[in-house]
């Protein structure tokens, strides 16, 4: 019974026989371990192209930049899982990275497609600003949200977006979907009548695209990164516990907003 358009599975990416692993059509152990950085070996592996010096330089940046924030929801999650399952590192990692969607971490993906809309506009003839301001009020007039703008703490320009663009300037990179990432910032107040300034999840499609990441990978970034940094927080998680701790607090803090049973006077009223 054939599902789907094909009947014969078929990947580019590798295959192997009894003497050799081939990787995207070169040596595993020949051409690549010991020779390729993880995240050229990364862009190589997902691409089938190994990277430019400035894609390269781009795609270290910005993991870097989303690998870590301290005890952010996916953390949490991630400390709280292992804490009730420590024999299962890769749950309690699964359990942080399946919260990546609109507006944690899946971020950069949505802002990379608001930036591509942007750009087929001027491609139209709009000019910069118009484009953005016109795809700007499109999205808000779906209720889509505008990705990668605003922070919780970050409420000036995320520092981490400053100097990504700052490492794409340096290495002379393509900036024009850092162009339109700052005409979209521009565009927001006249739309949502507020200033929301750029987090870290709109620069990082905006330095990558120009390096010609794939804008249908470009969740993959954070995921990635994000795996490291739960890895880390698990480690310490074995040496200083905290799971427990961050559970109970959330239990302290909790308002209870439902009925008692009739007759019973709840301890916390």
């Amino acid at each position: 019974m054939k599902i789907g358009k094909t009947s014969i599975a078929r990947s580019a990416i590798c295959t192997a026989d009894p003497h050799t692993i081939v990787v995207r059509g070169e040596d595993l152990c020949r051409d690549q371990i010991g020779k390729l950085s993880f995240t050229e070996f990364f862009h190589l592996l997902l691409t089938g192209r190994h990277p430019t010096p400035v894609a390269l330089a781009l795609l270290d940046a910005t993991l870097i930049a989303i690998a870590e924030h301290g005890l952010v929801p996916s953390v949490q999650a991630s400390r709280m899982t292992f804490a009730a399952a420590p024999d299962a590192l890769q749950g309690a990692v699964a359990a942080g990275i399946l919260g990546c969607g609109s507006v944690i971490l899946g971020a950069s993906e949505t802002a990379g497609k608001l930036f591509v809309e942007v750009e087929a506009s001027m491609n139209a003839g709009a000019s910069l600003d118009d484009a953005a301001l016109d795809v700007v009020r499109a999205w808000r007039a779906a209720k889509r949200p505008i990705a990668g703008y605003g922070h919780p703490l970050h409420k000036d320009r995320d520092p981490r977006a400053h100097r990504l663009f700052d490492v794409a300037r340096d290495l002379d990179a393509d900036l024009r979907y850092v162009e339109i990432a700052l005409a979209v910032e521009r565009a927001i107040p006249k739309v949502l009548d507020r200033t929301l300034r750029m987090n870290v999840s709109a620069a990082i499609p905006a330095v990558l695209l120009g390096a010609g990441f794939p804008l249908e990978a470009m969740r993959g970034v954070p995921i990635l990164a994000r795996t490291a940094g739960l890895i880390a927080h698990l480690y310490e998680e074995t040496q200083t516990p905290i799971g427990f701790a961050l559970s109970n607090q959330a239990t302290r803090d909790e308002e209870y907003t439902g009925q008692p049973p009739p007759g019973v006077t709840l301890s916390n009223e």
